[in-house]
Protein backbone atom coordinates (compact mmCIF):
# COMPACT_ATOMS: atom_id res chain seq x y z
CA UNK A 1 0.00 0.00 0.00
CA UNK A 2 1.47 3.40 -0.94
CA UNK A 3 -0.15 6.15 1.59
CA UNK A 4 0.04 4.92 5.32
CA UNK A 5 -2.96 4.48 7.13
CA UNK A 6 -4.38 5.39 10.67
CA UNK A 7 -6.39 2.39 11.86
CA UNK A 8 -9.54 3.12 13.90
CA UNK A 9 -9.67 -0.78 16.21
CA UNK A 10 -13.20 -2.49 17.10
CA UNK A 11 -15.46 -5.00 16.01
CA UNK A 12 -18.17 -2.02 15.11
CA UNK A 13 -21.25 -4.04 14.80
CA UNK A 14 -24.15 -1.35 13.98
CA UNK A 15 -21.70 1.58 13.58
CA UNK A 16 -23.63 3.58 15.96
CA UNK A 17 -22.78 6.99 17.68
CA UNK A 18 -20.12 5.46 19.69
CA UNK A 19 -18.21 3.98 16.67
CA UNK A 20 -18.49 6.89 14.84
CA UNK A 21 -16.84 8.73 17.41
CA UNK A 22 -13.79 6.61 16.94
CA UNK A 23 -14.19 6.97 13.05
CA UNK A 24 -14.19 11.16 13.52
CA UNK A 25 -11.00 11.06 15.51
CA UNK A 26 -9.58 8.52 12.68
CA UNK A 27 -10.60 11.27 10.23
CA UNK A 28 -9.02 13.99 12.14
CA UNK A 29 -5.35 12.09 12.98
CA UNK A 30 -5.28 11.06 9.24
CA UNK A 31 -5.56 14.25 8.55
CA UNK A 32 -2.90 15.48 10.40
CA UNK A 33 -0.15 13.25 9.58
CA UNK A 34 -1.27 12.97 5.65
CA UNK A 35 -2.47 9.76 5.81
CA UNK A 36 -5.52 7.36 4.71
CA UNK A 37 -7.79 6.27 6.82
CA UNK A 38 -9.13 2.92 8.02
CA UNK A 39 -11.14 0.69 10.07
CA UNK A 40 -9.89 -2.91 11.42
CA UNK A 41 -13.20 -5.98 12.04
CA UNK A 42 -13.62 -9.25 12.20
CA UNK A 43 -16.12 -11.17 10.03
CA UNK A 44 -17.40 -12.74 12.57
CA UNK A 45 -17.75 -12.03 16.42
CA UNK A 46 -14.76 -12.90 18.15
CA UNK A 47 -17.50 -14.66 20.95
CA UNK A 48 -17.84 -17.35 19.08
CA UNK A 49 -14.75 -18.47 19.11
CA UNK A 50 -13.78 -17.39 22.76
CA UNK A 51 -16.59 -18.09 24.45
CA UNK A 52 -18.53 -20.83 22.03
CA UNK A 53 -21.76 -18.07 21.92
CA UNK A 54 -21.93 -15.18 19.83
CA UNK A 55 -24.62 -12.10 20.20
CA UNK A 56 -26.77 -11.60 16.80
CA UNK A 57 -25.58 -9.09 14.83
CA UNK A 58 -27.31 -5.91 14.01
CA UNK A 59 -25.91 -6.09 10.80
CA UNK A 60 -23.70 -8.20 7.98
CA UNK A 61 -20.67 -8.10 7.46
CA UNK A 62 -21.80 -6.30 3.96
CA UNK A 63 -23.99 -3.99 5.78
CA UNK A 64 -20.72 -2.64 8.51
CA UNK A 65 -18.30 -2.11 5.54
CA UNK A 66 -20.83 0.13 3.65
CA UNK A 67 -21.31 2.02 6.78
CA UNK A 68 -17.86 2.70 7.84
CA UNK A 69 -16.98 3.61 4.30
CA UNK A 70 -20.09 6.03 4.61
CA UNK A 71 -18.30 7.81 7.24
CA UNK A 72 -14.89 8.56 5.91
CA UNK A 73 -12.91 5.28 5.86
CA UNK A 74 -10.92 5.21 2.65
CA UNK A 75 -9.85 1.28 3.31
CA UNK A 76 -11.44 -1.38 5.37
CA UNK A 77 -9.43 -4.49 6.45
CA UNK A 78 -11.70 -7.53 7.33
CA UNK A 79 -10.30 -10.48 9.19
CA UNK A 80 -11.45 -13.87 9.68
CA UNK A 81 -11.47 -14.52 14.17
CA UNK A 82 -9.51 -17.79 13.99
CA UNK A 83 -7.58 -19.50 16.22
CA UNK A 84 -4.67 -18.00 14.66
CA UNK A 85 -5.80 -14.55 15.52
CA UNK A 86 -7.30 -15.44 18.93
CA UNK A 87 -3.83 -16.53 19.74
CA UNK A 88 -1.68 -13.59 18.86
CA UNK A 89 0.34 -11.45 21.06
CA UNK A 90 -1.36 -8.14 21.14
CA UNK A 91 1.81 -6.40 20.24
CA UNK A 92 1.99 -9.02 17.78
CA UNK A 93 -0.78 -8.27 16.51
CA UNK A 94 -0.41 -3.95 15.98
CA UNK A 95 3.22 -4.94 14.56
CA UNK A 96 1.48 -7.09 11.44
CA UNK A 97 -1.34 -4.47 11.08
CA UNK A 98 2.38 -1.76 11.02
CA UNK A 99 3.64 -4.23 8.26
CA UNK A 100 0.67 -3.73 6.63
CA UNK A 101 0.69 -0.19 6.00
CA UNK A 102 -0.86 1.35 9.27
CA UNK A 103 0.70 4.86 10.35
CA UNK A 104 -1.01 5.03 13.81
CA UNK A 105 -4.08 4.04 15.65
CA UNK A 106 -7.19 5.04 17.16
CA UNK A 107 -9.34 2.79 19.38
CA UNK A 108 -11.85 3.50 22.54
CA UNK A 109 -10.64 3.79 26.19
CA UNK A 110 -12.41 0.35 26.83
CA UNK A 111 -10.93 -1.97 24.08
CA UNK A 112 -9.40 -5.42 24.30
CA UNK A 113 -7.35 -7.51 21.51
CA UNK A 114 -4.82 -9.94 21.47
CA UNK A 115 -4.25 -13.45 22.95
CA UNK A 116 -6.38 -13.59 26.15
CA UNK A 117 -7.53 -10.07 26.00
CA UNK A 118 -4.40 -8.26 27.51
CA UNK A 119 -3.86 -6.09 24.84
CA UNK A 120 -5.64 -2.27 26.40
CA UNK A 121 -5.98 1.52 25.11
CA UNK A 122 -2.85 1.99 27.27
CA UNK A 123 -0.85 -0.57 25.93
CA UNK A 124 -1.78 0.66 22.62
CA UNK A 125 -1.32 3.83 23.73
CA UNK A 126 2.36 2.89 25.13
CA UNK A 127 3.39 0.66 21.88
CA UNK A 128 2.49 3.61 19.34
CA UNK A 129 4.66 6.39 22.02
CA UNK A 130 7.84 3.78 21.53
CA UNK A 131 7.46 3.87 18.05
CA UNK A 132 6.72 7.49 17.48
CA UNK A 133 3.03 6.95 15.91
CA UNK A 134 0.23 9.02 16.45
CA UNK A 135 -2.56 7.25 18.73
CA UNK A 136 -5.58 8.56 19.91
CA UNK A 137 -7.93 7.21 22.69
CA UNK A 138 -11.43 8.02 22.91
CA UNK A 139 -13.37 8.05 25.99
CA UNK A 140 -16.88 5.87 26.10
CA UNK A 141 -19.56 7.81 24.56
CA UNK A 142 -22.64 8.46 26.69
CA UNK A 143 -26.63 8.91 25.76
CA UNK A 144 -29.73 9.31 28.41
CA UNK A 145 -27.38 8.69 30.91
CA UNK A 146 -26.03 5.31 29.99
CA UNK A 147 -23.02 4.58 27.24
CA UNK A 148 -23.70 3.52 23.59
CA UNK A 149 -23.19 0.50 22.91
CA UNK A 150 -24.35 -2.27 20.65
CA UNK A 151 -25.95 -4.61 23.27
CA UNK A 152 -28.21 -1.83 24.33
CA UNK A 153 -29.04 -1.34 20.69
CA UNK A 154 -29.81 -4.82 20.03
CA UNK A 155 -32.00 -4.54 22.52
CA UNK A 156 -34.21 -1.90 21.46
CA UNK A 157 -34.50 -3.33 17.88
CA UNK A 158 -36.05 -6.61 19.82
CA UNK A 159 -38.46 -4.71 21.34
CA UNK A 160 -39.12 -2.66 18.16
CA UNK A 161 -38.32 0.70 19.24
CA UNK A 162 -36.43 1.88 16.37
CA UNK A 163 -36.83 5.31 17.14
CA UNK A 164 -34.60 4.68 19.91
CA UNK A 165 -32.00 2.39 18.19
CA UNK A 166 -31.68 4.70 15.35
CA UNK A 167 -30.81 7.88 17.83
CA UNK A 168 -27.96 5.71 19.31
CA UNK A 169 -27.10 4.50 16.13
CA UNK A 170 -26.95 7.85 14.19
CA UNK A 171 -28.40 6.75 11.28
CA UNK A 172 -31.27 4.03 10.26
CA UNK A 173 -31.07 0.38 11.06
CA UNK A 174 -30.45 -1.23 7.71
CA UNK A 175 -30.94 -4.44 6.14
CA UNK A 176 -30.01 -5.79 3.17
CA UNK A 177 -30.22 -8.99 0.92
CA UNK A 178 -31.24 -10.41 -2.34
CA UNK A 179 -35.30 -10.39 -3.45
CA UNK A 180 -36.77 -14.24 -3.62
CA UNK A 181 -39.78 -15.04 -5.20
CA UNK A 182 -42.97 -15.46 -3.05
CA UNK A 183 -46.22 -16.30 -3.36
CA UNK A 184 -46.99 -12.96 -5.00
CA UNK A 185 -50.04 -12.95 -2.58
CA UNK A 186 -49.63 -9.14 -2.28
CA UNK A 187 -49.59 -8.22 -6.16
CA UNK A 188 -53.03 -10.38 -6.15
CA UNK A 189 -54.34 -7.80 -3.15
CA UNK A 190 -53.01 -4.52 -5.08
CA UNK A 191 -49.84 -4.54 -2.47
CA UNK A 192 -47.14 -5.93 -4.48
CA UNK A 193 -44.36 -7.07 -2.20
CA UNK A 194 -40.56 -7.79 -2.27
CA UNK A 195 -39.91 -10.69 -0.40
CA UNK A 196 -36.54 -10.69 1.40
CA UNK A 197 -35.16 -14.19 3.50
CA UNK A 198 -33.43 -13.04 6.46
CA UNK A 199 -29.47 -13.46 6.99
CA UNK A 200 -28.64 -16.14 9.26
CA UNK A 201 -26.71 -14.42 12.58
CA UNK A 202 -28.17 -10.95 12.06
CA UNK A 203 -30.85 -9.68 14.75
CA UNK A 204 -34.75 -10.06 13.73
CA UNK A 205 -35.98 -7.02 14.67
CA UNK A 206 -39.60 -7.52 16.57
CA UNK A 207 -42.34 -8.78 14.49
CA UNK A 208 -44.44 -6.31 12.81
CA UNK A 209 -45.08 -3.45 10.52
CA UNK A 210 -42.18 -0.85 9.70
CA UNK A 211 -41.84 2.72 8.08
CA UNK A 212 -39.06 2.44 5.83
CA UNK A 213 -37.03 3.03 2.56
CA UNK A 214 -36.10 0.88 0.34
CA UNK A 215 -33.13 1.39 -1.75
CA UNK A 216 -32.89 -0.75 -5.01
CA UNK A 217 -30.41 0.19 -8.27
CA UNK A 218 -29.36 3.56 -6.42
CA UNK A 219 -33.15 4.91 -5.81
CA UNK A 220 -35.04 5.07 -2.57
CA UNK A 221 -38.62 4.88 -1.70
CA UNK A 222 -40.73 5.16 0.79
CA UNK A 223 -41.97 1.67 2.12
CA UNK A 224 -44.18 -0.95 4.63
CA UNK A 225 -42.40 -3.77 5.62
CA UNK A 226 -43.73 -6.23 7.34
CA UNK A 227 -40.89 -8.59 9.59
CA UNK A 228 -42.14 -11.97 10.78
CA UNK A 229 -44.21 -15.65 9.31
CA UNK A 230 -47.56 -13.78 7.59
CA UNK A 231 -49.57 -15.70 9.76
CA UNK A 232 -52.79 -14.42 7.68
CA UNK A 233 -52.09 -16.97 4.25
CA UNK A 234 -49.45 -19.18 6.92
CA UNK A 235 -46.70 -18.55 5.72
CA UNK A 236 -43.25 -20.79 6.22
CA UNK A 237 -39.87 -19.14 8.43
CA UNK A 238 -39.06 -15.38 9.06
CA UNK A 239 -39.18 -13.33 6.24
CA UNK A 240 -39.15 -9.44 5.49
CA UNK A 241 -41.88 -8.14 3.05
CA UNK A 242 -41.56 -4.72 1.86
CA UNK A 243 -43.62 -2.70 -0.40
CA UNK A 244 -42.38 0.10 -1.87
CA UNK A 245 -44.28 2.92 -2.98
CA UNK A 246 -44.48 4.59 -6.19
CA UNK A 247 -42.20 1.41 -7.58
CA UNK A 248 -43.04 -0.53 -10.71
CA UNK A 249 -40.77 -2.86 -11.94
CA UNK A 250 -39.18 -6.76 -11.05
CA UNK A 251 -36.87 -6.94 -8.04
CA UNK A 252 -36.45 -10.08 -8.69
CA UNK A 253 -32.81 -11.16 -8.02
CA UNK A 254 -32.09 -8.07 -7.03
CA UNK A 255 -30.24 -6.42 -3.57
CA UNK A 256 -32.33 -3.94 -1.81
CA UNK A 257 -31.48 -2.20 1.06
CA UNK A 258 -34.34 -2.01 3.68
CA UNK A 259 -33.82 1.34 6.35
CA UNK A 260 -36.19 1.01 9.52
CA UNK A 261 -37.55 4.05 10.75
CA UNK A 262 -40.68 3.57 13.04
CA UNK A 263 -42.50 0.64 13.87
CA UNK A 264 -46.36 0.90 12.96
CA UNK A 265 -48.03 -2.05 14.54
CA UNK A 266 -47.15 -5.75 15.65
CA UNK A 267 -47.84 -8.75 13.01
CA UNK A 268 -50.99 -9.95 13.09
CA UNK A 269 -53.48 -12.90 12.11
CA UNK A 270 -56.50 -11.23 10.26
CA UNK A 271 -60.07 -12.77 9.69
CA UNK A 272 -59.90 -12.26 6.08
CA UNK A 273 -57.57 -11.23 2.82
CA UNK A 274 -60.23 -8.38 2.62
CA UNK A 275 -59.28 -7.44 6.09
CA UNK A 276 -55.58 -7.71 5.53
CA UNK A 277 -55.80 -5.61 2.55
CA UNK A 278 -57.32 -2.90 4.12
CA UNK A 279 -55.21 -2.78 6.86
CA UNK A 280 -51.57 -2.96 4.27
CA UNK A 281 -53.90 0.65 2.87
CA UNK A 282 -53.89 2.34 6.17
CA UNK A 283 -50.37 1.36 6.44
CA UNK A 284 -49.25 2.62 3.01
CA UNK A 285 -51.40 5.82 4.26
CA UNK A 286 -49.56 6.20 7.73
CA UNK A 287 -45.89 5.87 6.18
CA UNK A 288 -46.94 8.35 3.39
CA UNK A 289 -47.53 10.73 6.06
CA UNK A 290 -44.60 10.15 8.29
CA UNK A 291 -41.89 9.56 5.62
Amino acid sequence: MDQKTIFALGFFDGVHLGHQALLKACRELAEQNRCSTGAVTFTAHPDALVLGKAPVLINTIGNRVCLLRKFGMDRVVELPFDKEIMTTHWSDFLTQLVQAGAAGFVCGDDFRFGAGGIGTAKKLAAFCKSRNMPCTIVPEQIMDGDRISSTRIRGLLEAGDVAAANRLLGHPHILSGIVTAGKQLGRKLGFPTANLPLPDGVLIPKFGVYATKVTVDGKTYPAVTNIGTRPTVNGQGVNAECHLLDFTGDLYGKEITVAFYDFLRPEQKFDSLEALKAQIAADTKSVCTML
